[in-house]
Parts: C-alpha cells; sequence; structure tokens
C-alpha cells in the first residue's frame, strides 16, 4: 500500500500493468536489466587544479579524457561541503515526505510551488513509465530569497556552490578544444540553470518499470549529488554498466549541447535509473543551461552538426517524445 506521500502510481497507470510486455516501441540500447556489471566511474580530484602546474595541467587532461571517453566521471574536493550537502539532502527527505495532495498544491507550497512532477504522463507502454517523483526549480526562483526558510537558504548554498563548480568545469573542457570561452559564463545565467530534486520510491513491480527511462540531458553539463542506494546506470562499449556509489565524490556528465558545442569530441551519453524493491532512492541534480535563444554551433569546422538555437532543440525534443515516447536526441541536428 502506497504512503500518503507516494504518487498513486499503480492506481494511475492501472491500465499499462495490464498491457503486453511487447507493447510500445524498443529502444536500441534497451538491454537486459539484469546482466549489468558494476564498476567504478573515473576519479578525479580537483584539489589537483590549486597544486603546481604540472598537477593542474593532468587534472584538466584527465577531466577532458573521461568526458570523451566516458562521458561521466567523479570529483572529488569539489568546494561544496558536507555540510551544506548532508543539509541539502535532510531539506529534500522533508519536502518528498510531505503529504502527495500538498506537493500537487502549485499555489500552497511555497518555494516548491508548481515545481512537482511525477510519474510520466504521456507513458503509453510501461518502459516509457518513470517510477520517481521530483521538484524541479529554476535557480532565479532560489536566488534572493534571503533566507526566508531552511529550505531556500540551503538551496540558495547548494546552487550557487554547484553552478561554480558546473562553470569551472565548462571553461577547462573548452580551453581543452582551444577555446578561452567566457560563452558559458555569459549563456548560461541563474534565469536559465535549475536544479531537480529526484526521489525514487520503493517499486514493488520492479524491475519491470524503470526510475528515469535511458535518456541522455540536454544542457551542457549536470552535477549529480546522490545517496548510496545505487540505480545509476549508463551504457559503455555498447553496454549497460551500474555505477557504484562514491559517497565522497559527486559526478558529472556531458549533456547534448556539449557534445554539439565540441563537435562530438565529448560525449553526452544514454543513461538510466533502475528501481528498487525495498529501498527508496534520492538524489539532487545541477543542470547547467543557456537560454532558449542562445545558439549552439560547433567550436571547431567542418561541424558534425548544424546550427540551432537551445529553444528549437528543446522543441524537437518534447515534439518526438510526444510523437514516439522517447528523445530522439542530436542525431536530428546531424549535418
Amino acid at each position: 500500500m502506497e504512503g500518503s506521500h507516494d504518487p498513486p502510481f499503480q492506481e494511475q497507470y492501472n491500465s499499462l500493468f495490464n498491457k503486453s510486455p511487447d507493447t510500445g516501441p524498443k529502444y536500441a540500447n534497451d538491454y537486459d536489466l539484469f546482466i549489468v556489471q558494476e564498476c567504478e566511474l573515473p576519479l578525479i580530484d580537483l584539489a589537483q587544479l590549486n597544486s603546481g602546474e604540472l598537477a593542474r595541467e593532468r587534472c584538466k587532461k584527465d577531466i577532458a579524457r573521461a568526458s570523451q571517453e566516458w562521458g561521466f566521471f567523479q570529483v572529488l574536493n569539489h568546494g561544496i561541503s558536507r555540510e551544506i550537502l548532508d543539509k541539502m539532502r535532510s531539506e529534500q527527505i522533508k519536502a518528498f515526505k510531505k503529504p502527495f495532495h500538498e506537493k500537487m498544491n502549485e499555489s500552497g507550497f511555497g518555494l516548491l510551488a508548481g515545481s512537482y512532477r511525477w510519474g510520466t504522463p504521456s507513458a503509453t507502454c510501461l518502459k516509457q513509465l518513470a517510477w520517481s517523483e521530483a521538484f524541479h526549480v529554476p535557480l532565479n526562483a532560489i536566488s534572493g530569497l534571503g533566507g526566508r526558510s531552511s529550505l531556500s537558504s540551503t538551496m540558495e548554498k547548494f546552487a550557487k556552490t554547484m553552478s561554480e563548480l558546473a562553470h569551472k568545469l565548462a571553461e577547462i573542457l573548452a580551453e581543452n578544444m582551444g577555446h578561452k570561452s567566457t560563452f558559458f559564463r555569459q549563456t548560461c545565467l541563474p534565469s536559465t540553470c535549475y536544479l531537480r530534486m529526484n526521489r525514487y520510491p520503493p517499486c514493488p513491480i520492479s524491475p519491470r518499470v524503470y526510475g528515469l527511462m535511458p535518456h541522455t540531458d540536454s544542457d551542457f553539463i549536470t552535477v549529480l549529488h546522490q545517496d548510496q542506494i545505487g540505480g545509476l546506470q549508463l551504457v559503455k562499449d555498447g553496454k549497460w554498466i551500474s555505477v557504484k556509489p562514491n559517497p565522497e565524490a559527486l559526478i558529472i556528465n556531458i549533456g547534448d549541447l556539449f557534445q554539439a558545442w565540441s563537435n562530438g569530441v565529448y560525449k553526452s551519453v544514454e543513461h538510466r535509473v533502475v528501481t528498487n524493491m525495498l529501498k527508496e532512492r534520492y538524489s539532487i541534480a545541477f543542470f547547467l543551461c543557456p537560454s532558449y535563444e542562445t545558439t549552439i554551433k560547433s567550436c571547431v569546422d567542418p561541424s558534425v552538426y548544424r546550427k540551432f538555437s537551445f529553444r528549437e532543440y528543446r522543441d524537437q525534443v518534447q515534439e518526438d517524445v510526444k510523437k514516439f515516447g522517447y528523445k530522439v536526441g542530436l542525431t536530428r541536428f546531424l549535418v
């Protein structure tokens, strides 16, 4: 029986549970959920950036290499204190433990009003259903609140430090491509970036549904803080691998926009979250996004992808999800 704070997944999507498992579209990388190898992502100590020149350059090369070969890596000594991370997790749990009807009330939930999401409204089969709930909060909704609540003051500190880390990594990756660029500082602003707090409730029909279906991120860089339950998986060398949680590290992954900007050098890799029958999982992600008007084009020629605006990209993604049930992504924008 689902608690009063849990979304009513089974009631809402009852018709999907009775459909044939073969109903709906297939995914190119939808491999067996059970045959998944666990591994540790490349682990990079950012303290090296403040060491001597040799260590600093080696660290930058490690970041670039991981972004090319994996599209994912972990960072230690990232500048976000354990105190802020623990406090943010505590505030996140309190928000999700509110009654479901309060979370759905768009006008009565303070800072988080109108930001709540759950399930997949467009799902036509179980493999399109996300067994998760989230608060999707733009940074400009967080900043300037003056610490009116414990949640707002904690989120403001958290967002500021996550944003700075994402910008630092973006600049290192741009520099590796030969560009000491202010592009990311100019286009990725508090009004365009956002935080997403995620909760994956225990799932009685695991592994028949995903916590989050296979996808790539539609941003430049994502910074993820997750708990120790596990469930994040990504594609490496044509196979799904399971990411072993590291309590000291944050996870970084490259998004579609950086793959396009780098002309395919940095990889935006397909990933997913699998459900757990017994345990809930929490994570919180920062997304480094530009304004909708920002033009995305390759930093080198000849370009693999045609020029496009972020708005055009988001509109195409939404159109494809509505039409096919899943995101097509960058292949739509090949030259």
